[in-house]
């Protein structure tokens, strides 16, 4: 016997979870399936309260800055009120049942379990299979990648999940890999005291966003005591019931009382038995339209990491706009990702929109770049301390519009809102010239980035 439902949501993090709910209360019998918390990685282990480590970590930082400045100051790390905070604000000490109180009370069904598709409209969540008369959902999200490294998977290391969760800062952390999720702990363990050495395989860290930004990130995190190395490859790792050693080709291995393997993410398409619906299970993503169907599968819609449009919390719950919108029978404006922002919250904070400059390139665009520094802008001069950033723009000359840019510096994330605007509404730069921008402010650098178009 088969359960029925207007519609299976497949995984409640965020982009889910407004899906289910929104359209339960919209007076759909709606089934929502996940084995985890309702809420997802953000809530429990990501964004949220990994940005809460990161506020106290900052705090500590901009105090040690206070001399010179503003007079002396001492300042004694404590991890406890972060623990305690995370526990008691982010996650309800890692229990969902205000989130899954919150879907219920919309109409909503909530199964726990694994859901695997069997066919299409088809899901099974154990002994159970449940059909879907309008559609399915998936929105599996992703799992820490593990590279196979020679005694990696026999030791306990950690992933972003054990390092949100601990209630002490080890003497001495190994990251793997320095990427968003491996440059802000490493940063965060750093300023609580933790001997950190980020090794990077790439020449760079944060290899997706240029050279220029992973040199300027790795000169801070050399002023702040960490140990960085790129272009690094690791052989094995052992752990000897007490502290791991990091055997490095062509160098001496890394001694550390941790290890957080910070490789990257991916969702797993063969858990979810995409076989079912013809296609491959090595698959990384779910092929979507812009109305985020799955291409050539009736009824099924994706939102989220699977879909391959950007691993982020903002790009869930915009996609899931348009599914509850699509499946209602509303208009829809079709998915557009030429303005996604992306931040990663380091001290400088690094904020990115739209193409680098290789990738315009490598589209045939006929490029011009204009950048400026930070430090040189009067605000920069002013904040001083702490201080090191630069914003650069990306033109497609041919149409005077930005097609990309990069802000760092202190509130990068933030001054990169004018420019996703500017590339999303595809602002002329000769209109974002000749705006009045407030003085003194970080964000007053844009107009001198802008001016600077073509000077190179």
């Amino acid at each position: 016997m088969s359960e029925r439902a207007d519609v299976i949501v497949v995984g409640m993090g965020p982009g889910g979870e407004e899906v289910a709910g929104r359209l339960a209360r919209a007076g759909l019998d709606v089934v929502g399936v996940d084995a985890e918390l309702v809420g997802g990685e953000c809530p429990y282990w990501g964004c949220v309260p990994s940005k809460m480590m990161i506020r106290a970590a900052d705090l500590l930082a901009e105090t040690r800055r206070v001399d010179g400045m503003a007079g002396t100051s001492t300042v004694r790390p404590d991890w406890a009120p972060v623990a305690r905070r995370i526990r008691d604000e982010a996650t309800d000490d890692w229990d969902d049942t205000v989130a899954v109180e919150r879907f219920e009370d919309k109409g909503g069904r909530l199964v726990r379990g694994w859901g695997r598709l069997d066919g299409p409209r088809r899901v099974v969540v154990g002994d159970r299979l449940i059909e879907a008369d309008r559609a399915v959902v998936i929105n599996v999200g992703s799992r820490a990648s593990v590279p196979p490294v020679a005694g990696l998977a026999d030791t306990p290391y950690w992933t972003n999940r054990q390092a949100v969760e601990t209630g002490e800062v080890p003497a001495s952390l190994a990251v793997l890999g320095g990427g968003p999720v491996g440059v802000e702990l490493a940063q965060v363990f750093r300023r609580f005291g933790t001997e950190v050495t980020v090794l990077e395989a790439g020449p760079y860290l944060m290899g997706p966003e240029g050279a220029e930004v992973g040199h300027l990130l790795a000169e801070a995190f050399g002023d702040e005591g960490i140990d960085v190395r790129t272009g690094v490859t690791v052989e094995s790792v052992h752990h000897d019931g007490d502290r791991f050693t990091v055997s490095i080709r062509g160098g001496p291995p890394v001694l550390a009382d941790r290890l957080l393997v910070a490789t990257g993410r991916h969702p797993d398409l063969a858990q979810l038995n995409v076989a079912s619906i013809g296609m491959d299970d090595s698959a990384r993503e779910l092929p979507v339209d812009d109305h985020l169907r799955v291409r050539g599968v009736e009824g099924l819609w994706a939102v989220g990491d699977v879909t391959g449009k950007g691993p982020f919390t903002h790009v869930s719950m915009y996609q899931a706009e348009i599914v509850i919108n699509d499946i209602l029978g509303n208009p829809v404006v079709p998915a557009d990702y030429r303005a996604v922002p992306r931040v990663t919250f380091t001290d400088p904070e690094i904020g990115s929109v739209g193409l680098s400059e290789p990738e315009a390139r490598d589209q045939g665009l006929n490029v011009r770049v204009g950048t400026a520094e930070v430090p040189t802008s009067t605000r920069g001069w002013i904040h001083k301390a702490g201080n090191r950033g630069f914003i650069k723009v990306v033109e497609d000359a041919d149409r005077g519009v930005l097609v990309g840019a990069v802000s760092v510096g202190p509130w990068g994330g933030e001054v990169l809102g004018l420019l996703t605007l500017a590339i999303h509404a595809e602002v002329a730069t000769s209109r974002l010239a000749h705006m009045i921008y407030a003085y003194p402010t970080f964000h007053r650098a844009v107009e001198s980035a802008v001016k600077d178009l073509g000077s190179h």
